[in-house]
């Protein structure tokens, strides 16, 4: 593991022994924060994930989708991931943990689950979990980028 991911995992504990009260938004203000976004077939959700990459502070942007996904676009770079949406859940968990191994960064990440249904829902969320990687759900409001 590189130094700096270190000294960075250090910082991050004892910022979170500090904050002791659950409040994550110091944390949030000095973390590494990665957005993972699930897109589904109804395209009219996809401006939940459009106005996060926009008015969030990402260091670094994962879009899952199906073949329909790909068609989403926007001017702030992010990394796609294709997955079959029409698996079975138990081996949709599994597509999800297998791609989304080594790509996660950090310790936690923020996840919009905007777009899509349960069972693509728990699949997602069930294969960040067991990768491990703590979830934060992120949603855009009139008020800004706010953890739910």
């Amino acid at each position: 593991m590189p130094r700096i991911m270190i000294l960075k995992k250090i910082f991050y504990t004892i910022l979170m022994i500090w904050n002791y009260n659950n409040s994550y938004k110091l944390f949030f203000f000095f973390s590494f924060m990665e957005l993972i976004a699930l897109l589904s077939k109804n395209e009219e959700t996809w401006g939940q994930v459009s106005g996060l990459m926009n008015h969030g502070e990402w260091d670094n942007v994962i879009i899952i989708g199906d073949n329909l996904a790909r068609k989403f676009t926007h001017q702030k770079p992010f990394e796609f991931i294709n997955v079959d949406l029409g698996k079975k859940i138990q081996d949709l968990k599994d597509e999800f943990m297998k791609k989304l191994k080594g790509k996660i960064q950090g310790t936690e990440v923020a996840l919009s689950i905007a777009s899509g249904d349960g069972k693509e829902h728990m699949a997602l969320i069930s294969a960040l979990i067991n990768l491990p990687a703590g979830i934060r759900f992120a949603v855009l409001t009139k008020d800004g980028v706010v953890d739910l």
